[in-house]
Parts: structure tokens; C-alpha cells; sequence
């Protein structure tokens, strides 16, 4: 997940003009199946995808093949949203296409995908976040290719400096608590009178969400309830008061900063960071002098139950393919154990699959499988409701509002408004 931003309100607009389209589309192509996906060829990633494609057309020649196009997107998301909200309006979806793991339930409840689960022979063997994000309504909808993460990155020569016993540093297995990563923070804060972590609360976009409501989980906390219909007594409950404070604490005793230094922890301003397995791509490219390693994330002291995010980019069947079954084995086959490795290989991202994390453990570096073992051991979905954007919006601004401890001192009050407006957008 580098950042998740979806033109969703866009795409929803499209889908009521798709429904009301005739029966001709893009997967008629008498060439085989079509399958467009968001990235760009000459990545890594994109690479990738091609050989698997061409494997797949080596392998079913004369029974199947496969058509891959290459839409990058923008900065913004636009590019690849751009054509998806075309081809809607026009009813011409590809029949395989790529989509970001929390639009799996809005898309399903438009009938813009169809469900894949039959299709797929290995579901046993993925990894239960993977499995978690693409259901709805009890239905595998999408099968995520690749999977994502965040730890705490830590600078060892500054920890060292600080008095700080490396070999006492939490791990998967043996994770700290609230309590203790605050005093690491304190610590750290009075050692080099600066803030001891960039939580990235600067940052406005679905980071907040995807990275903050492991805390939620950990303290056995939830957004909303099971059947993602009610935040009220969900979000505002006990559960949530003492992860907002424990967030809002953070802040208010300087151990983080709502206006972090751009690039702090890559040149040493701060002592750590709290950041995603796309960074560990960065400080091997661009600073490749910093010694660093990746500790777990702190759990609430009171269940110590260890909680990561999960997420990134999946496989779907458009509800609009006449070549069900030739679609069904081509995701099939991409979210087989080797196009899986190959897709983690390539792009240094943590695999989707109980098979290819045995594969590539010793092929990824130590901070790396950090994450891959918290990864498999501890992640969770965001939740999987059709409501997803406005959610993740007030959520998000939730975590902002709370970093202001002079202007929300009154959490319960905060969190009981915060409720009462994720309910509107679930009715």
C-alpha cells in the first residue's frame, strides 16, 4: 500500500449507469481473457505480471489465454480509476481486473464484481487477512496478489546511544505493551530533546486508518459491529475512549509530533519511525548507511493481544464476463504459490500465502521478515462494508481531531459524534 487513495465517489456514480447498459463488452474479445491491472509494465511488479500471464497462455495453449493492459495510475489515484469509471458508464470492464482491498464490499454490493471463491483451489492456503478482505457476505469476491504491513523502524546506533539494550527490543513473539513502548519513547525524547517517533499523524489520507486501528483491535475495540451496521456503542465505547487516549498521550507528551520533519527518521532527526514494508525499498536505495532494524507493534497492556494492518491490491472477475470459467483459472492461477513468490520476489512485498512465506524467508532481509512473521501471524482486514470511503474519512478524522488534546479534551464526547456520523453512512 503506498497510498490509498480511490476516486470512489466517482466509480459509485458510474455503476448505477453500468447497470442499465446492453450486453456487449471489452470480454467478448474472441483473443482470450482481458485483464487490466493499475500498475505500469516496466516495474518491477508489472514485469511480474507479464511473465505470469505468459506462463498461463504457455500452460493452457489451446484451451485459455490472457490479455494483459497496463494502466498506471496517478498520483491521485486517476489513470486507472479514469478507465475503470469509462468503462462502466459504457459497460466495457475487462473481464479480470485489479482493485484495492477496501473497495471489495462496495464493489460487490454494486454488482460490479462476481464472486470468485468456487474458481479458487488453494483458499486454504492463503493467509486469513487475505481471505478477510476479499469476502462479502459471506462470499470471496477478490483474492489479494500480495499483502502489506507496519512496524516500528528503529535506529540502532541512536538507541544504542540512548543506554537502550538492543537484545531486550520487543519481537512478534514476545511483543510490549503500551506502557513499555512509552517508556522507550520517554527515553528517547529526553536523550536527543526530540520527539522519539514519526507516527506519520501529518499525513490526511487512509494512512490513519490503516495504520491506527490495529490499536482499536488490540484493545479489543472495533469501528463498527459484525454485521457493519451500527458504530454506536462500537466506536464510542470503553474500548475506544482508552485507544484514543493512548494515542492522544503520544502527543501530549511529545513522543510524537503532528508536524514531523520531512525524511526525520531517514537522516537521524528522529530515533524511530512508524512506517509501512515499502520504507525498508527506501533505505536500501537511498540510505543504505543508516543500521536499522523493525520491532512489532505495541499492544494494549490490558489484553496484549499483537494487532497489524493488512491490505493492498486483489484480483476480481467483472460481473460482466461472458468467460467465467477461463477468468476463474486465470486468477487462479496468478494467486497460485509460485505467481505469488514471484509477485513478493519482485515487488519486496509480504506474500498473501502460508506456502510463500516458507518460500522466501530466506531470501528477504531481517527487517523484512519481521514484518512477514507479524504479518502471518497477527493481521487484519479493514472492515469489508460498502460505506468503506466515509468510514475511513471520519475514522481519519477522528485520529486528527484527538492529536489536539487543548481542543478535545473530552474524548467520550468526541467519539460519541464520530459514531452517531458513521451511522448515517451505514443506513
Amino acid at each position: 500500500m503506498k497510498k490509498i487513495m480511490v476516486l470512489f465517489a466517482v466509480i459509485m456514480t458510474a455503476i448505477t449507469l453500468a447497470a442499465c447498459g446492453d450486453d456487449s463488452s471489452s470480454s467478448d474479445n474472441k483473443d482470450g481473457v482481458s485483464i487490466w491491472v493499475h500498475v505500469s509494465k516496466e516495474t518491477e511488479e508489472g514485469e511480474a505480471m507479464q511473465d505470469i500471464i505468459d506462463r498461463f497462455n504457455k500452460e493452457y495453449k489451446g484451451k485459455y489465454s490472457a490479455n494483459i493492459e497496463f494502466i498506471p495510475r496517478s498520483g491521485a489515484g486517476g489513470g486507472y480509476e479514469d478507465k475503470i469509471n469509462a468503462a462502466l458508464t459504457t459497460n466495457t470492464l475487462p473481464d479480470v481486473l485489479t482493485l484495492d482491498g477496501p473497495n471489495t464490499a462496495a464493489y460487490a454490493e454494486a454488482g460490479m464484481i462476481a464472486p470468485v471463491g468456487k474458481y479458487i483451489t488453494n483458499k486454504d492456503d492463503l493467509l486469513p487477512s487475505i481471505i478477510q478482505q476479499g469476502t462479502y457476505k459471506d462470499k470471496l469476491y477478490a483474492v489479494g496478489y500480495s499483502e502489506s504491513g507496519v512496524g516500528i523502524f528503529y535506529n540502532k546506533k541512536m538507541l544504542k546511544n540512548a543506554g537502550v539494550d538492543l537484545s531486550t527490543l520487543p519481537t512478534v513473539k514476545d511483543p510490549w505493551d503500551w506502557n513499555q513502548f512509552m517508556e522507550l519513547c520517554k527515553k528517547l525524547k529526553n536523550k536527543y530533546n526530540a520527539p522519539a517517533v514519526d507516527m506519520g499523524l501529518n499525513d490526511k489520507s487512509e494512512w490513519l486508518m490503516y495504520a491506527f486501528t490495529p490499536f482499536l483491535w488490540s484493545q479489543g475495540g472495533s469501528i463498527v459491529n459484525d454485521k457493519g451496521t451500527k458504530a454506536t456503542g462500537y466506536f464510542n465505547n470503553e474500548d475506544a475512549v482508552k485507544t484514543m487516549n493512548f494515542i492522544q498521550d503520544m502527543v501530549e507528551k511529545g513522543y510524537t509530533t503532528k508536524t514531523p520533519v520531512e525524511k526525520g527518521f531517514q537522516t537521524g532527526k528522529y530515533p524511530m519511525k512508524f512506517t509501512g514494508s515499502w520504507t525498508i525499498a527506501e533505505m536500501e536505495n537511498s540510505y543504505p548507511d543508516v543500521e536499522y532494524g523493525v520491532m512489532p507493534y505495541p499492544t494494549s497492556p490490558e489484553t496484549n493481544n499483537l494487532v497489524s494492518p493488512s491490505g493492498s491490491w486483489q484480483y476480481a472477475m467483472s460481473a460482466t464476463t461472458k468467460k467465467k470459467e477461463a477468468a476463474g483459472a486465470l486468477i487462479d492461477f496468478m494467486t497460485s504459490t509460485e505467481s505469488l513468490t514471484e509477485i513478493t520476489l519482485a515487488n519486496s512485498v509480504l506474500p498473501a500465502a502460508k506456502s510463500v512465506v516458507k518460500k522466501v524467508q530466506d531470501k528477504v532481509s531481517p527487517q523484512m521478515k519481521v514484518l512477514i512473521e507479524q504479518n502471518a501471524k497477527t493481521a487484519h482486514a479493514r472492515p469489508v462494508l460498502p460505506a468503506y470511503p466515509q468510514v475511513s474519512r471520519t475514522f481519519q478524522q477522528t485520529i486528527s481531531a484527538v492529536t489536539y488534546p487543548d481542543k478535545n479534551d473530552d474524548i467520550q464526547k468526541l467519539l460519541d459524534e464520530k459514531a452517531a456520523q458513521i451511522d448515517e453512512t451505514l443506513q
